[in-house]
């Protein structure tokens, strides 16, 4: 068994290679060995969101705070609620945030999963319904 608790472990900023805007990160890597698991805390500042990317394994987004701001490359931009689970599957081109009027929390768990990143998501595409 393993315990992460949150209040000793350290949190980074994002970085900007890789995110838009102001985010802070929590890891709590290899949370599982089998599959290989990493779990993610991640607290993003309103309009803060990372830039597309893609996983080898499937992701899962658990909103614990505000709404997110998500989209699959060809689809709509969409939003999550509290409580709400995004399930994204390997190879699935995509990106996440925070909603423009509010900061936003999630926890990603990455299951046996590589992540590839790619360009920003623009202000235009961030904004689109």
């Amino acid at each position: 068994m393993k315990v992460f608790s949150l209040s000793t472990l350290d949190s980074e900023p994002s970085d900007p290679k890789t995110f838009v805007g102001q985010a802070r990160l929590t890891r709590m890597n290899d949370a599982a060995d089998r599959p290989h698991t990493n779990v993610y805390r991640v607290a993003f500042e309103p309009g803060a969101r990372t830039h597309w990317h893609t996983h080898t394994g499937p992701q899962l987004l658990q909103v614990i705070e505000g709404t997110c701001r998500y989209q699959k490359d060809g689809g709509a931009v969409r939003e999550a609620d509290v409580g709400d689970l995004i399930a994204i599957e390997p190879g699935e081109r995509h990106w996440h945030g925070a909603g423009p009027d509010g900061p936003m929390t999630h926890v990603a768990i990455n299951i046996d999963a590589r992540t590839s990143w790619f360009e920003a998501v623009t202000d235009a595409q961030y904004a689109a319904s």
